[in-house]
């Protein structure tokens, strides 16, 4: 049994663990990061890579207009009565100034998008300008720390090679069997990945939130933080009312006491079984969930919050950032990110009836799927878009479709009818399902559900194809598809806290000593999802407000101090 000693313990190694902890190290604290799994990075090693930060400095210069006002407003309008108008302005006023900094002080980079808002014409919503992506970097800088990186998602790479969540270089992959230029940059990478491979084991040239886990590690290690992986926090110490460490045990059992505060960044409770069988709706009428996320996201923070008379409520209406996503045999889930948006693909339920637009962001079409009664639905489309766009997990040409067909992760059919057969879906809901959207689809219009009409379903679709770029009609045999399930990037309910981090109890008192940072922490967003990156931007936010307020600094003082 060892014990060891710092100012301050974060428990978790995602990005608002990792941002807290390089925060505090930087204003003059020590800092000990523990991880239970044997790989640093949590859940954003897996995410998009993206943050949404109104009035940051890289929005700025593409929408010079954006407010503070109208992001509040924004703000206000998608939360509703979740409403948190102390935190949503430490929010707003801390955000750009945090970007700044790590981009000042650390590794930690970032590169401007041109996101939309998800919800762009509501009050204050707006076309471009509050969403960055971290920069692409290379990891082989981390030397001996790189076996530990947590590697991307597997069922979202391409032999393991990664892509940019802007969606930049994905067109090359697509164009590459009818574009010189696409082919060469294709062959490029591809054989500056396989050198890798033979160098490091694995790719290195990593982008999205692989690139952010990495900088924010890279960022630990130069400040001489030690990221102890393989280290499960089992129980808080609490001494005189206060919490003062942890008791661990893994591959460093033992106790880590901590002056200045515990911070929980767990990473919310994706995979708490228990927890989210009695808070998801879709689970409690009996449907399932397969949640891409780190299978260690158990809810362990949220647990030993709670162990001390920390406060958890799951009120919101929307519990979790929910994703549709498939099932790969052999391979893992699948999150439909990217092919949702192309034209000609429609999804559709059991009894062949559409049921959302299917271009709008995946929290939304998994509310949709989970209003719909059935919490699944299947993504269909024909020939000559899976050999342009792909399917799910299922790639375009010239990679051959057999590879999928024989596991039966995609289905297909001669005609409708079969595909219909096949995926179990009612033939004649189907059949006049796609006579009917093919009607407008062919002069691009989307009539039930208008697809297509606002700057964010347009965003990931195929802007060469005109005049809509998300609809293209249905109709060259045969027809394929792939089932869609609930699955999440993550939890929105949490511990509460006050606008600094502290835990509160069900008095709505301090538990001193304790922080919650991340998931671990309640959502400022109420259960809904504003734009891209509203998981990661607050992470990093109050990771930072966090960090400096262990140091002595409250929040919104301008000034920096050191311990």
């Amino acid at each position: 049994m060892d014990e060891r000693h710092c100012d301050v313990l974060v428990i978790g190694s995602g990005a608002g663990g990792l941002a807290t902890a390089v925060t505090a190290r930087k204003h003059g604290l020590s800092v000990i990061v523990i991880e239970k799994e044997s790989v640093y990075g949590g859940t954003t090693a897996f995410s998009g890579g993206v943050l949404w930060v109104p009035g940051n400095r890289h929005g700025k210069a593409n929408n010079p207009s954006d407010s503070r006002a109208a992001a509040r407003a924004y703000m206000q309008a998608e939360t509703g009565n979740w409403f948190d108008a102390a935190a949503v302005d430490a929010y707003l006023d801390a955000g750009p100034a945090m970007l700044d900094w790590f981009e000042r002080e650390t590794a930690v980079k970032f590169v401007p998008t041109l996101y939309p808002d998800y919800h762009p014409t509501v009050e204050g919503g707006v076309d471009v300008g509050r969403s960055v992506l971290a920069a692409p970097f290379d990891t082989s800088v981390l030397g001996g720390n790189l076996k530990r990186l947590r590697p991307p998602l597997s069922t979202i790479t391409f032999m393991g090679m990664m892509f940019n969540s802007s969606n930049a270089d994905i067109k090359h992959f697509f164009s590459a069997t009818r574009s010189l230029v696409s082919f060469s940059y294709v062959m490029k990478r591809l054989i500056a990945h396989a050198g890798e491979v033979v160098r490091h084991g694995r790719g290195v040239q990593v982008t999205s939130g692989n690139a952010l886990a990495a900088r924010l590690a890279k960022s630990c290690f130069d400040l001489g933080i030690d990221i102890l992986t393989d280290t499960p926090a089992l129980k808080l110490i609490r001494e005189g009312g206060r919490i003062v460490g942890v008791e661990t045990g893994g591959a460093t059992p033992g106790r880590i006491m901590a002056t200045k505060g515990v911070v929980l960044a767990c990473g919310g409770y994706a995979n708490d079984l228990v927890r989210r069988a009695s808070v998801y709706a879709h689970l409690k009428a009996g449907g399932a969930q397969y949640s891409p996320v780190p299978e260690g996201n158990t809810g362990d923070g949220i647990r030993l919050g709670e162990e001390v008379g920390g406060a958890f409520d799951a009120e919101f209406p929307q519990p979790a950032a929910w994703m549709p996503v498939s099932r790969v045999p052999g391979q893992g889930i699948f999150p439909h990110l990217l092919d949702r948006y192309k034209p000609g693909m429609i999804a559709v339920l059991s009894d062949g009836r559409r049921f959302t637009n299917e271009s709008e962001s995946y929290h939304d079409v998994g509310a949709a799927m989970i209003a719909s009664g059935e919490a699944s639905a299947w993504l269909i489309c024909d020939s000559r878009t899976i050999r342009k766009y792909g399917l799910g997990h299922a790639k375009p040409a010239p990679m051959p479709r057999w590879l999928w067909t024989r596991t039966g992760y995609l289905k297909t059919g001669r005609t409708l009818a079969n595909l219909a057969d096949a995926c179990g879906i009612d033939r004649r809901g189907l059949e006049a399902t796609v006579e009917a959207f093919n009607r407008g689809a062919r002069q691009g219009r989307d009539e039930q559900f208008h697809r297509g009409e606002t700057s964010f379903n347009r965003y990931l679709a195929d802007p060469d194809h005109k005049p809509n770029p998300t609809v293209a009609p249905i109709e060259k045999g045969p027809y394929y598809a792939v089932r869609m399930e609930m699955g999440d990037l993550g939890t929105f309910d949490g511990l509460k806290t006050t606008v600094p981090g502290e835990v509160l109890d069900r008095q709505n008192r301090v538990i001193p000593g304790l922080f919650a940072v991340g998931n671990d922490r309640a959502s400022i967003m109420g259960g809904n999802y504003p734009g891209a990156g509203i998981t990661l931007g607050p992470a990093m936010t109050f990771g930072w407000i966090t960090g400096r307020y262990l140091a002595g600094i409250a929040p919104g003082a301008t000034g920096e101090k050191a311990a």
